[in-house]
């Protein structure tokens, strides 16, 4: 099981600087999945802003989500 995000910092670049419950941070992009679904409308820079972290993951105000496993295999 992987750590559960507990801080979400977006970035100007469509990534997240993520900081997970076992303190490690790391920076999540976006960018792949901006051209796919409801994640289209987080090209808006307002929306994309809106990230907070909700459940161990993270989520938008339009309830845009991903997977926790997702944030914190894919993430450098």
């Amino acid at each position: 099981m992987n750590p559960d995000v507990i801080k979400v910092k977006p970035r100007k670049d469509y990534t997240l600087l993520l900081t997970f419950k076992n303190g490690e941070k790391k920076v999540f992009d976006v960018k792949p999945y901006l051209d796919k679904g409801i994640f289209r409308e987080l090209k808006d820079e307002s929306l994309f802003k809106t990230v907070r972290p909700f459940l161990g993951s993270i989520q938008w105000k339009n309830g845009q989500d991903l997977c926790p496993d997702t944030l914190y295999l894919d993430s450098e």
